[in-house]
C-alpha cells in the first residue's frame, strides 16, 4: 500500500510539474524518486521439521496435526512414516545426551512410528511453535495442540505429541537428518 500512496505522489508531482512548466525529463524525475518510500523485502520463506510423536501417532492424531499445520496456511513438502533409529535420535538430541531425561526420552521415540514432516511458509518455526503450544500439555493453552490433546500421563519423560525445531539452523541441520535426501 506505501508503494501504492508513493506511486500515486509522482505522479501527482510529475502532472502539477507539467502544469508550471516544467520540462518533461524534470517531471519524468519526480515520476521515478521514490526510492525512500518502497516497501520492505518480504519475510524469507522458511522451513521447519515436526514430528508427531510415537504417542500422537499412537492415538491417530497425525491427521489432526497436518490439519492445523494446513489451515494455519503452511504447505507441506515432505510427509513420511518412519520408525526413528538410535542412531538418528542420538543425533537428533545430541545436545541433551547425558542429561537424566535422555535415555527415557530416546526409549519413548523408540516405542513406535513418527511421523516426519518439512512445512513451509513465512513464519513457519515460530508459527509452528506456536501452534503446538507450551511444552509442558498441562500449561498449555487451549486451542493448541498439545493444549487441546495433550495430557501429563505421570511418566518418565513428557509424552508432548509433537516436536518443532526452534530456529533456522535446528531446522537445517534436524531436515538434513530426517530427510536427507531433501
Amino acid at each position: 500500500m506505501t508503494r501504492t500512496i508513493a506511486c500515486w505522489k509522482a505522479v501527482a508531482g510529475a502532472v502539477a510539474g507539467r502544469a508550471e512548466g516544467r520540462s518533461g525529463a524534470d517531471r519524468l524525475s519526480a515520476m521515478t524518486d521514490v526510492a525512500d518510500t518502497t516497501l520492505p523485502a518480504e519475510p524469507a520463506i522458511e522451513r521447519t521439521l515436526v514430528l508427531v510423536k510415537p504417542d500422537g501417532v499412537r492415538r491417530g492424531l497425525s491427521g489432526e496435526v497436518l490439519r492445523r499445520i494446513e489451515a494455519k496456511g503452511y504447505t507441506l513438502v515432505a510427509v513420511e512414516l518412519k520408525q526413528a533409529t538410535t542412531e538418528l535420535l542420538a543425533a537428533h538430541y545430541a545436545e541433551h545426551e547425558g542429561k537424566p531425561f535422555y535415555q527415557p526420552l530416546v526409549d519413548f521415540m523408540l516405542s513406535g512410528p513418527t511421523l516426519a514432516v518439512v512445512a513451509e511458509g513465512q513464519g513457519v518455526i515460530p508459527g509452528f511453535r506456536s501452534l503446538a503450544g507450551a511444552t509442558n500439555p498441562t500449561e498449555a493453552a487451549p486451542g493448541t495442540i498439545r493444549g487441546d490433546l495433550g495430557r501429563d500421563w505421570g511418566l518418565k519423560v513428557q509424552q508432548n505429541l509433537v516436536h518443532g525445531s526452534d530456529s533456522p539452523e535446528s531446522a537445517a541441520r534436524e531436515i538434513g537428518l530426517w530427510f536427507p535426501n531433501l
